[in-house]
């Protein structure tokens, strides 16, 4: 089994910064794809941030130069930097990742998210 642990969420002000993190433990082989998406009240999750295992990346238009995705592959953990915080951001931030076992069998899995609020 694998665990997506994220942390550094919480109540910022807009304008403000948040640094998220997300570690993966367990069955890991290697780890693909790793990415941030966000759910606001009553809308659907949508993707934020990716990042491929050679470290290229994509986002959301909304918060292209803003955010910036990173990841540690020696810690296998995931990074959202979060700057210039608009109240449009509020929402659960969850972590994705594409998990190769030692079987080599691959599957994406989810962290159980972490709640970013930003105060107008």
């Amino acid at each position: 089994q694998v665990q997506l642990v994220e942390s550094g969420g919480g109540l910022v002000q807009t304008g403000g910064s948040l640094r998220l993190s997300c570690a993966a433990s367990g069955s890991i082989f290697s780890l693909n794809d790793m990415g941030w998406y966000r759910q606001a009240p009553g809308n659907k999750r949508e993707l934020v941030a990716g990042i491929t295992s050679g470290g290229s990346t994509n986002y959301a238009d909304s918060v292209k130069g803003r955010f910036t995705i990173s990841r540690d592959n020696a810690k296998n953990t995931v990074y959202l930097q979060m700057n210039s915080l608009k109240p449009e951001d509020t929402g659960v931030y969850y972590c994705n990742a594409r998990v190769v076992d030692p079987s080599r069998y691959g599957r994406d899995y989810w962290g159980k998210g972490t709640l970013v609020t930003v105060s107008s």
